[in-house]
């Protein structure tokens, strides 16, 4: 780590949507891995009457939640790192109310002029350009070794008995572009059962805030025999915990986040078919990029093994944003 300089002090903007926070959040933290920081998250939400409001109609007083920038007389932050489509007025409001204090970092592709902001960090399969965009492979996140392992003490009286090979299994849902049908679940649950049987192994399946009720009860009836652990969303989320125990993981095609958040693992990276509701564009280009990579590979049914250097591109964001701060 980076001594000799005062902390960054970071503000991590969202709508406090946990996908969308653990993208702002992971890269400040990578940042902290790097120097010495100081971190506080600034959740933000419109009132719903002004919600629908392009960026440039939006004021302050719309908001339903405090502002995130600072009282009078209070320093801005030295980092204002934000994602999400909320946070957009604002980021643009803090580079100019900050008159340069505040280098204003946005994750995603924001779908505005990028020179809008001081930094975008954009996934490459958005293909977004600009002299100022930072393209990565998937989206910052917070999933590192030693955090998985924090995670592990938590669940381990759940998670050790387990038998090898341990699967984790994480299902996305519907989207515009993908769904997953009754139907369709139902297949997909018997391929896993199938997998995990033949190799003696064991289950801990996760599901996505957009898996469908249908397909979430089809999936926990074909496979509530197996030796494992199904989620069913009460009490602290295990996902870190399933990661670290895997010894494979597999996850829908449906979600660019939990792919690359899979390959930064190191573990074998089997990708699971949706119902495709248009043609999958960017979806194609990202897993067309991990598969390059050696990282994931479709699921053919069998829990083969195989090795990769981790995904690291949070990371590389990090030394990025550091670079354009002269850090």
């Amino acid at each position: 780590m980076e001594v000799g300089h005062k902390p960054l002090r970071i503000a991590v903007v969202s709508d406090g949507r946990i996908g969308m926070e653990n993208q702002a959040l992971g890269l400040a933290e990578a940042v902290g891995r790097l120097t010495s920081v100081e971190i506080a998250v600034k959740r933000v939400r419109w009132s719903p009457a002004f919600d629908w409001l392009p960026v440039s109609l939006k004021s302050m007083w719309m908001l339903a939640s405090p502002s995130p920038f600072p009282a009078p007389g209070e320093a801005w932050p030295d980092l204002w790192i934000a994602t999400g489509r909320a946070t957009l007025p604002l980021s643009i409001a803090a580079r100019r109310l900050s008159g340069g204090e505040t280098f204003v970092v946005q994750t995603q592709d924001p779908r505005l002029d990028p020179a809008l902001f001081d930094l975008v960090v954009a996934p490459s399969h958005d293909d977004l350009q600009g002299s100022n965009v930072v393209s990565i492979t998937g989206s910052p996140h917070r999933i590192t070794p030693d955090r998985l392992a924090e995670a592990a003490p938590a669940f381990a009286a759940r998670l050790d008995p387990l038998p090898h090979p341990r699967v984790a299994v994480l299902v996305g849902g519907r989207s515009k572009a993908f769904d997953l049908t009754p139907d369709h679940a139902a297949g997909l649950a018997d391929r896993i059962a199938a997998a995990i049987t033949a190799a003696n192994g064991s289950l801990m399946l996760t599901f996505s805030r957009r898996t469908p009720d249908a397909a979430k009860a089809v999936m926990t009836e074909r496979l509530l025999g197996l030796p494992g652990w199904i989620w069913d969303g009460e009490g602290a989320n295990p996902l870190f915990a399933f990661l670290n125990a895997a010894d494979q993981i597999l996850v829908t095609e449906d979600s660019a986040n939990m792919a690359a958040e899979a390959a930064s693992t190191g573990k074998p990276v089997h990708v699971l078919p949706m119902v495709a509701l248009k043609p999958p564009g960017k979806f194609a280009r990202l897993h067309a990029d991990l598969q390059e990579r050696g990282m994931t590979r479709p699921f053919d049914g069998v829990l083969e093994g195989w090795a990769y250097e981790p995904l690291a591109e949070t990371d590389r964001a990090a030394r990025a944003v550091l670079t354009a701060l002269g850090r």
